[in-house]
């Protein structure tokens, strides 16, 4: 069955889900990249502490779509949204939202680690120290924290003043979830966090997955078919822009609804 527990979590019909189970969710969104449409009429709705993955082909949309949920796609040029998409039901899309605060909220991990040329300390406390925190005390919590939840902590407890880059590539990665969570965000977004892992550091990253479902909503893109039916709850085929299929993630690989999928799940394309 995976890396998840479903016994132990109710199943969730995600295709008619309630607002106060809702953590994230799009509504007749369409993107366009100048007069190039990329996202094709999406609606989905991401639910609280699970994971959900995104899968398709390369170039399918699922990473462009990953990006709407903090409006990372706003640092592109000519690139627009149409519909509507929300975050604990407020609409994060329009005029007027603090994109700042939104992507406090809504963290994301990238596929390649990217720590900054600071101390692992620095790397974990920098969201804090944009926001004013100063009290060491506070700090110092926080470090611990986030490097426990990443599983971490008792890796460079011992080293907290050492820069981040003499970690390994896999220790680096989990440096850029505490990171992210040190700021306690409601939603992690992460875009193929293991593609430049090795097979040890993949399986320690999807373990740390699986944990962070505890605490956070997880939006897991992949490439990995294996991956997502190890760590989600839930899965999304995107094909050419399209939602395809989403269901749960038992169904979708074991029995699909839609040919596509099965076709894309049985490797007849890809």
């Amino acid at each position: 069955m995976g890396l998840t527990s479903p016994d132990t979590l109710p199943l969730l019909d995600v295709t008619q889900l309630p607002l106060a189970q809702t953590a994230l969710a799009a509504r007749n969104l369409n993107l366009f990249y100048g007069e190039k449409q990329a996202l094709f009429d999406i609606s989905l709705a991401i639910p609280k502490q699970r994971v959900t993955a995104l899968i398709g082909p390369s170039g399918c949309g699922k990473s462009t779509l990953l990006r709407c949920f903090n409006r990372m796609n706003d640092l592109t040029e000519q690139c627009r949204t149409e519909g509507e998409i929300t975050l604990n039901g407020e609409p994060i899309n329009t005029p007027g939202v603090d994109v700042a605060e939104l992507r406090r909220r809504v963290g994301m991990v990238f596929q390649r680690p990217n720590p900054f040329p600071k101390s692992i300390y620095e790397n974990v406390v920098y969201g804090l120290r944009l926001q004013g925190v100063r009290d060491r005390r506070t700090l110092d919590e926080t470090v611990e924290r986030a490097l426990r939840q990443a599983a971490l902590w008792h890796e460079v407890k011992g080293r907290l003043s050492e820069n981040a880059f003499r970690l390994s590539s896999g220790q680096q990665q989990r440096l850029v979830i505490a990171r992210a969570i040190a700021i306690e965000p409601e939603v992690l977004l992460l875009d193929e966090p293991t593609s430049a892992l090795d097979p040890i550091s993949t399986l320690t990253i999807e373990e740390l997955i699986v944990g962070l479902k505890q605490r956070y909503s997880v939006v897991l893109v992949t490439h990995n078919m294996q991956q997502a039916a190890r760590v989600s709850d839930y899965t999304a085929f995107i094909h050419q822009g399209e939602l395809v299929e989403y269901a749960d993630t038992d169904t979708l690989f074991t029995s699909p609804g839609k040919r596509k999928t099965e076709d894309y799940i049985t490797g007849r394309f890809g």
